[in-house]
């Protein structure tokens, strides 16, 4: 099959520590995709040399590679800065250990090149070996996100194998200094919603990999809940400061805040 091409939709793999199995991750993403770049927030396992070998025999292919590690949002902040300067308008963002379904980067795309102004998010479809702590967990993020944006329709806040428009993301991204690190999908995806970039919401499978099979996983489970309940605490402040231009949007229908 051969991958589709695109001048201003690309697939953005931030990448740390994922061990091996990320060229398997990135190989499939190329059968679907063009291009694909994969950034490398400092990575200590080997895998950016690896990485770079791949590209080196891959033009579809392109490795930033940034010299410590900063948080996917920062490395997401990276790549898409880069590629606005190339042009392009829209990143599909995936995971690099191999939990996102490589397969459905074509429907996403089409979605999101059919609206260009929505955020096409992916609303997980969890397997038995999903961790229950997780998959109830994420229920309390996706409730407060639904409050923080008045109900516009997230389906999920935490899967990152979504669409993004790069110039509101950009534009919100550089004007506040949070969404650095895991509270990235969830803050992106509120922040949005307040900028009046409607989500459309397609249902996509997550594969929670064992040891075994190569899974690498780098959430800290009180760590990053702190965060979270952080990131929240900040979004409710600031959905009470919108809440008046939120209502009026809903009962009016003005797509920006």
């Amino acid at each position: 099959m051969t991958a589709s091409a695109s001048s201003t939709h690309l697939v953005l793999i931030p990448s740390y520590n994922p061990g091996p199995g990320v060229i398997d991750t990135v190989r499939q993403a190329r059968a679907q995709w063009t291009p694909v770049w994969v950034v490398v927030d400092g990575s200590t396992d080997g895998t950016d040399r690896l990485l770079q070998a791949e590209a080196a025999r891959d033009p579809g292919l392109r490795v930033i590679v940034l010299p410590q590690n900063q948080g996917k949002g920062s490395a997401v902040l990276a790549g898409i800065e880069q590629a606005a300067r190339e042009g392009f308008t829209h990143a599909l963002t995936m995971d690099s250990d191999g939990q996102h379904p490589a397969d459905l980067i074509p429907t996403f795309m089409a979605a999101s090149q059919r609206d260009p102004g929505t955020m096409v998010l992916g609303k997980p479809v969890f397997g038995p070996e999903a961790p229950a702590l997780r998959v109830n967990g994420r229920k309390v993020s996706n409730g407060w996100a639904n409050l923080e944006t008045l109900w516009m329709g997230v389906g999920d806040s935490l899967y990152g194998f979504r669409v993004y428009p790069i110039a509101p993301l950009a534009k919100i991204m550089r004007g506040n200094r949070f969404m650095r690190r895991f509270d990235f999908d969830p803050e992106a995806v509120v922040r949005l919603c307040w900028a009046g970039v409607r989500p459309v919401n397609i249902d996509a499978p997550v594969r929670y990999l064992s040891a075994e099979e190569g899974g690498v996983s780098h959430f800290k489970y009180l760590r990053d809940n702190t965060l979270l309940t952080w990131m929240h605490t900040r979004l409710f402040i600031g959905f009470v400061l919108r809440l008046p231009l939120l209502v009026w949007r809903r009962l009016f229908g003005s797509e920006r805040t």
